[in-house]
């Protein structure tokens, strides 16, 4: 369990974190970020409208531990996007939700819970959904409406975004998710993805058509490796499910599967839109890199399976009904030394350790961002 002293860290830290990154945007002459998405990204929306339930621990410590306090995040501390904007020399982004906050260089309207397909339109979603209004849907209504209102006619909107980058994702990850969760078989699961990827390909196609130069959207995670997931199928696996590094074979071919079309969609959008750059974020392999390469990326390659902050202990530390937040739920005392935050989301730091392999390495397809050399990596 992590110590009184570390959930006292003072919020003099978070202010460093947020002075750091009040530069003007040099990298590509981006000068602002605007982002759609889920938890993954999430810098606060949820926690502006959260009924009570599984999210409303992101509203209280020890989420947000690392910075001293809780933000919204799905973390201990920051998020990729925000390592992204940070090394863009840009502010960290605001959520749209947000009360007298900032938007003058970019807006997050991503939402942890967040589905690519709207419930209303996926007639086989059986699952309750608690933030179906938050879709990607309503994400992209929202981007509309704040643009419009943000800078009146389309022509100084499409000034506004040709000087802008747009993250259409990571999203889809959670139409999954809730089937899964519901024990839907993979075979039913399996039909979602087309639906899945034309939500998505079809709200960056509205994005370029408004005038966005550069438009990046990941594809999932290998949820296999997920803690969370492990251990809803530990009582069910053979060792022969389980690949040399204790990820589920299955859910990881699944995930390569909506990843490999979504691909496929993304080339043929960048095909589609030679004025603008197009590019494919690969969260799947990426994430692999980091999980084979854990010890010398300075992380206990003992732990790259288990939740910092969780109950249960064991191989995962995951339990369904005492997750990160709930009575029962405790954190580790070094959270840096650990791939997952609460099972399901990652810590800072393999978030920043994702964001320099994406963004500064080879796993932006293909590489559409330079990055002002007095900001270099984070």
């Amino acid at each position: 369990m992590a110590s009184s002293a570390a959930f006292l860290l003072p919020l003099s830290l978070l202010a460093l974190f947020l002075r750091c990154c009040l530069g003007q945007g040099e990298g590509n002459g981006v000068t602002a970020i605007y982002s759609l998405g889920d938890s993954i990204t999430d810098t606060g929306n949820l926690v502006k409208e959260a009924p009570p339930g599984m999210f409303e621990t992101i509203k209280h410590l020890p989420y947000g531990v690392t910075l001293g306090t809780p933000t919204g995040r799905c973390s201990d501390g920051l998020l990729m996007i925000d390592f992204l904007a940070q090394d863009m020399g840009l502010p960290f982004l605001n959520p749209y939700l947000g009360k007298n906050k900032s938007f003058d260089h970019g807006v997050n309207f991503a939402v942890a819970g967040a589905t690519a397909v709207d419930p209303a339109d996926q007639f086989n979603l059986t699952v309750p959904m608690p933030f179906a209004s938050n879709s990607l849907k309503v994400q992209l209504r929202w981007f509309k409406d704040f643009m419009k209102s943000s800078f009146g006619t389309d022509e100084e909107i499409r000034k506004k975004l040709q000087s802008s980058l747009v993250l259409v994702g990571e999203i889809g990850g959670n139409d999954y998710n809730y089937e899964f969760f519901a024990n839907k078989p993979m075979t039913e699961v399996e039909k979602l993805i087309p639906g899945v990827i034309k939500t998505i390909i079809d709200a960056a196609k509205e994005v370029l058509d408004m005038g966005a130069g550069k438009v990046i959207i990941p594809g999932n995670f290998p949820i296999g490796c997920v803690p969370g997931y492990l251990a809803m199928n530990a009582g069910t696996s053979e060792p022969a499910d389980y690949d040399a590094y204790g990820c589920l074979r299955e859910l990881n071919r699944f995930a390569a599967k909506h990843n490999s079309r979504l691909q496929r969609a993304v080339a043929e959008l960048q095909a589609s839109r030679p004025g603008a750059s197009v590019a494919y974020a690969d969260y799947f392999n990426s994430f692999l890199a980091l999980l084979h390469n854990a010890s010398s990326l300075g992380f206990d390659a003992a732990s790259t399976r288990k939740a910092c902050c969780g109950a249960g202990g064991g191989e995962y530390n995951f339990d369904w009904r005492r997750m990160c937040g709930f009575a029962g739920a405790t954190a580790c005392a070094e959270p840096a030394a650990y791939l997952s935050w609460d099972g399901i989301h990652m810590t800072q730091a393999a978030y920043r350790a994702m964001s320099r392999l994406i963004y500064h390495g080879k796993y932006l397809e293909p590489q559409i961002l330079s990055f002002p050399e007095k900001y270099g990596q984070t």
